[in-house]
């Protein structure tokens, strides 16, 4: 029993062939540079990807599939289980397109192509923003004029959710208690970045609102900013929404400040002397440690802190750099344990530490099949 989970998104396709009982991937990869080249749409990506499979000996007729999981950026206040798709979903997420312009539109093609592709199996939604939508109200509501926000639906969405979701549960297999016992902070840090606070296995924060560019200073994105900013940028500047709004999705976080958003070559920049770069990673590491100091008052008691996603797993400064002379707080790094290159889930803290603290790395494709699996077995 297999799952194909397509992540489309608006010049890439990625792909996993996943069997959800075991968490063995047959196969994954990604297809980059849709509308360039051979490959001319999502029709010709997804077509490749079939190619790529069939070229290792894995046809999609004998690899026992039994769904198509796609993953959907926002959900809005409706959907936020997996969702078997037909066309009247397809209509609705086509609605809900402005609260994600640049995710959920790439999201639908994806859905699109697949369907006629592959017709005779169940397709269905997993979407980034379920596993945040019973937020406390306190933190799911802006102090903004609350009919307004009623109307056109603006409330904190959060996102990430699958890896907030996936990793909190693994933490606690790790540790070897109930899920529902712990109050944890996930730190989801990739080039886009996000941080939560689970309390006892629901949600209580996180740092992603509306849209994915509130909170954590990210690879491009900027995060948390003054919204006097966007007016005062729109009238003084004469900058047009569209700009403003790329500029701060595409030309922001570190990438804006420091020039470059790979931490790895970020790192070199700062061993160089480059005063931009690390600037760019002091602001990162500062906003980092807010939202940490943060979610330790929201949860009142922490047992467990995970770092995760490709900068979370990877890079030991920012793990360390995050957390360090926090001993006060019930919270003590290992640098040993912290430089390991391990790729397991892992413990960094001492033992000593009263605030456990892990790596863990996420696995978004494999909490997508299973959720798939969920849906589609009786």
């Amino acid at each position: 029993m297999t799952v194909l989970v397509v992540n489309s998104g608006s010049s890439s396709l990625k792909y996993a062939v996943v069997k959800p009982d075991t968490g063995e991937f047959l196969a994954d990869g990604i297809v980059e540079q849709i509308g360039e080249g051979p490959i001319a749409d999502h029709d010709a990506a997804l077509r490749s990807a079939f190619d790529s499979l069939a070229a290792d000996g894995l046809h999609l007729d004998t690899l026992g599939l039994v769904a198509v999981g796609h993953r959907v950026v926002h959900g809005g206040k409706t959907f936020y289980r997996p969702t078997p798709i037909d066309d009247a979903l397809v209509t609705k997420l086509e609605e809900l397109s402005p609260l994600a312009p640049l995710h959920n539109p790439p999201a639908v093609l994806g859905i699109e192509v697949a369907r006629k592709l592959l017709p005779d199996l169940p397709h269905i939604a997993v979407f980034d923003t379920a596993f945040f939508h019973d937020l406390p109200a306190a933190a799911a509501s802006y102090a903004i004029d609350r009919e307004l926000a009623e109307r056109w639906k603006i409330r904190r969405y959060g996102f990430h959710g699958t890896s907030h979701g996936y990793v909190s549960r693994q933490a606690a297999e790790f540790l070897g208690k109930p899920y529902e016992s712990l109050n944890q902070i996930v730190l989801h840090l990739g080039n886009g970045a996000s941080a939560s606070a689970i309390a006892g296995g629901r949600p209580a924060d996180t740092s992603m609102g509306l849209t994915p560019m509130e909170g954590l200073v990210m690879g491009t994105r900027s995060g948390d900013i003054d919204p006097g900013i966007i007016s005062y940028l729109w009238r003084t500047a004469e900058m047009s929404v569209e700009e403003i709004e790329s500029m701060l999705n595409r030309r922001s976080g570190v990438l804006g400040l420091g020039g470059e958003n790979d931490f790895r070559k970020l790192r070199e920049l700062i061993g160089s002397g480059d005063e931009a770069a690390q600037l760019a990673y002091d602001v990162y590491i500062h906003r980092l440690r807010k939202y940490v100091g943060a979610y330790l008052a929201v949860l009142g008691r922490t047992d467990v802190i995970s770092f995760t996603a490709g900068v979370g797993e990877n890079a030991v400064t920012v793990r360390r750099d995050a957390l360090t002379g926090l001993t006060g707080l019930g919270i003590e790094i290992d640098e040993d344990l912290n430089a390991s290159a391990s790729r397991e889930p892992r413990r960094i803290s001492t033992e000593d530490s009263a605030i456990t603290v892990l790596v863990v790395p996420t696995n978004e494709e494999l909490a997508i099949a299973q959720a798939c699996v969920e849906v589609v077995t009786p």
